[in-house]
C-alpha cells in the first residue's frame, strides 16, 4: 500500500469522476455528495502521506518508477519531497472546501461541474508528484482543460473571453516548454546513449552556457505565465473575476503555485548557471509585480478584482524569495506558496459567500456589514490581516523570511519589496473599512444572514491554519528545509555554481570563455 500511495492520492479523484459518469444527471444531491466524499477521502490519503513522510530522510520519498514507453525512456516515475508534500496536502484541502462551497452556487449542469473539479484535482496532484518530464507535461496539460470548462461554462458574463484568454496564454507557454523538453531529450541521448525523461538524471547532464540560457528561457516563460509574473499577468484578473468561486479558489490556491513549483523542480536544478544569470531580470520583474499589483488593487471597485490583483503582488514576493537563491529566501518562498493558497483561497471563498447573498461584488454597494454579519466580518478581518502579513498570522512568517533572504542578496531589492507590504496594508484595510464599517447605507444589506453551518465548516479550518502556521510553523520548516537544501545541492553539482556554508548560491565561472566551457563539458563527460 505504501508504495502505491502516490498513485492512490493522484488518481482517486479520477476514479470519482468516472463514478459520477454513472449517476443520472438529474440526481444533483447524489452527484454533490459523491464528489464531496471522493475529495474528502483524497484529503485523508494526503494526510496519511504527510504522517508517513520522513522529514530527515534524503532524496525523494514514496518513489515509484515503472517503464511506460521504454524505447523513448518514458516512465511512470513519481516521488515527493517536503515541498511537493505540502503542496499536495494544500491542494486536497482546498479542493474539499471548494467543492463544499459550490453546493448552492452551481445549479446548471451540476454533474459536469463536479466531474471537472475532480479531473482538475488529478492533474494538479500529478504535477506535484511527477519525476518524469513527459509525465509532468501530461499532467500540466490535463489540468488546463477542466479549468477552461469551469471558467467557460460556470463563470460570469465575460466567461468565454476569460476562458479563451486563459487557455491561449497557458498553451503558448506549454508549446515552448514542449520544444525545450524535446531538445533536452535528444541532448541527453547524445550524452548518455539512451533516451530518458527522468528529471533526476537530466539534472546531472552538463549543458553549455548558451543552451542553458535558451532552455531556461523556454521553461521560465511557461512558468512565468502560470505564476503569473508581470507582464504575463493579464489573463489572471479576467479569469479570477469571471470564474465561479471554487474556480477562483483553486486558481489562486493551487494553479499559480505550479509556476513557482516548476522553477524549483525543473529550472533551478537543470539550468543552475542560467538561473544565476537571470537573477537580476526575474528579481526586477518580481519587484514590478509587487508594486504594480498593489497599486492596481488599490483602485479596484470590484472586491474580487482587488483580490485578484493582490495575487499578482503576492506571487511577486514568492518569486523574489526564490531568486534570492539562499536558504532563508527560498524557505520563505515555499512557505508563502502555502500561505497564499490559504489566505487568498479564504478571501475568494468569503467574497463568494457575500456574492451569493447580494449578487454584487462592488465595494460601494456595501458598508456597515459588521453590524448585520458579525461572524462573517470577524473571519474576513482575520483573513485580511493574514494577507497583509500581521505577526502571529501565517503571512508574516513567509514574508519575513523572504525579506530576510532578499536583504542578504540585495539590500535595495528588499527595501523596494518592503514598500509592497505597506501598500498591501493600504488597499486591504481600506477595502475592509468601506465594506464593514460605517452606517448601512443600502437597505438591501440590512437583512443579510450571517455565516451558515456549512459556511462555518468551510472557513474555520482556514482560520485555524492561519494561526497555527503563524504561531508554530516548525513542522512545515522541518519538511521544507531539507527539500530546499536538496535543490541547492543539485545546483551545486553542476560545477558552474557553488553552495556556500550558509546555503547561498554563487556563480563559479560567471565570465568563462567558450574554450573554458568546452573544457568543463569534456571533464563532465569524462566523469
Amino acid at each position: 500500500m505504501e508504495s502505491q500511495i502516490l498513485t492512490l492520492v493522484t488518481f482517486f479523484p479520477l476514479l470519482g469522476a468516472a463514478l459520477l459518469l454513472l449517476i443520472p444527471k438529474e440526481r444533483h444531491d447524489s452527484v454533490k455528495s459523491i464528489a464531496l466524499i471522493i475529495s474528502f477521502i483524497t484529503m485523508l490519503l494526503s494526510f496519511w502521506l504527510y504522517a508517513m513522510f520522513e522529514p530527515l530522510a534524503n532524496g525523494m520519498q514514496f518513489e515509484i518508477n515503472i517503464p511506460w514507453v521504454a524505447s523513448l525512456g518514458i516512465s511512470y516515475h513519481m516521488g515527493i519531497d517536503g515541498i511537493s508534500l505540502l503542496l499536495i496536502v494544500m491542494t486536497t484541502v482546498l479542493n474539499v472546501l471548494a467543492i463544499l462551497a459550490s453546493f448552492n452556487s452551481i445549479t446548471q449542469n451540476v454533474k459536469g461541474y463536479y466531474i471537472s473539479m475532480l479531473l482538475l484535482a488529478t492533474g494538479m496532484i500529478g504535477v506535484f508528484c511527477s519525476l518524469d518530464l513527459f509525465l509532468f507535461y501530461v499532467f500540466w496539460e490535463v489540468m488546463l482543460f477542466p479549468m477552461y470548462f469551469i471558467i467557460g461554462l460556470w463563470g460570469g458574463v465575460r466567461r468565454i473571453y476569460a476562458a479563451i484568454k486563459f487557455v491561449l496564454f497557458t498553451m503558448f507557454g506549454s508549446l515552448l516548454m514542449l520544444v525545450a523538453i524535446l531538445y533536452i531529450l535528444f541532448e541527453y541521448q547524445s550524452f548518455a546513449g539512451e533516451y530518458s525523461f527522468d528529471m533526476l538524471k537530466l539534472a546531472q547532464m552538463p549543458l553549455g552556457h548558451q543552451a542553458q540560457l535558451w532552455l531556461f528561457g523556454a521553461f521560465a516563460l511557461a512558468f512565468a505565465i502560470k505564476v503569473p509574473l508581470w507582464p504575463f499577468h493579464t489573463w489572471l484578473p479576467d479569469a479570477h473575476v469571471e470564474a465561479p468561486t471554487a474556480g477562483s479558489v483553486i486558481l489562486a490556491g493551487v494553479l499559480l503555485k505550479m509556476g513557482t513549483y516548476g522553477f524549483i523542480r525543473i529550472c533551478m536544478p537543470m539550468f543552475p548557471e542560467a538561473t544565476v544569470t537571470f537573477i537580476p531580470y526575474i528579481s526586477v520583474l518580481s519587484l514590478i509585480a509587487i508594486i504594480y499589483g498593489a497599486l492596481v488593487a488599490m483602485v479596484q471597485k470590484d472586491v474580487k478584482s482587488l483580490v485578484a490583483f493582490s495575487s499578482v503582488s503576492h506571487m511577486g514576493f514568492i518569486m523574489l524569495g526564490l531568486f534570492a537563491l539562499n536558504l532563508q529566501g527560498m524557505e520563505g518562498a515555499v512557505l508563502q506558496m502555502l500561505n497564499h493558497g490559504i489566505s487568498t483561497g479564504a478571501l475568494f471563498l468569503l467574497v463568494g459567500m457575500i456574492y451569493e447573498r447580494r449578487h454584487t461584488r462592488l465595494i460601494d454597494q456595501f458598508g456597515g456589514l459588521a453590524k448585520v454579519m458579525p461572524m462573517f466580518s470577524a473571519v474576513f478581518m482575520i483573513v485580511t490581516l493574514s494577507s497583509i502579513g500581521l505577526p502571529l498570522t501565517n503571512g508574516f512568517v513567509g514574508e519575513f523570511l523572504i525579506l530576510l533572504g532578499t536583504f542578504k542578496a540585495n539590500v535595495w531589492y528588499a527595501v523596494i519589496a518592503a514598500s509592497g507590504v505597506i501598500l498591501s496594508a493600504c488597499y486591504m484595510l481600506w477595502m475592509y473599512q468601506r465594506m464593514f464599517y460605517g452606517k448601512i447605507t443600502n437597505k438591501e444589506n440590512e437583512g443579510l444572514k450571517d455565516l451558515s453551518i456549512r459556511e462555518k465548516i468551510i472557513v474555520i479550518p482556514l482560520v485555524l491554519l492561519i494561526f497555527w502556521i503563524g504561531v508554530y510553523p516548525k513542522p512545515l520548516f522541518d519538511r521544507i528545509e531539507p527539500a530546499v537544501k536538496q535543490v541547492m545541492n543539485q545546483m551545486g553539482r553542476s560545477g558552474t555554481v557553488e553552495v556556500d556554508e550558509d546555503f547561498s548560491i554563487k556563480p563559479v565561472l560567471a565570465d568563462r570563455t567558450a574554450e573554458q566551457e568546452l573544457i568543463v563539458k569534456a571533464e563532465k563527460e569524462g566523469e
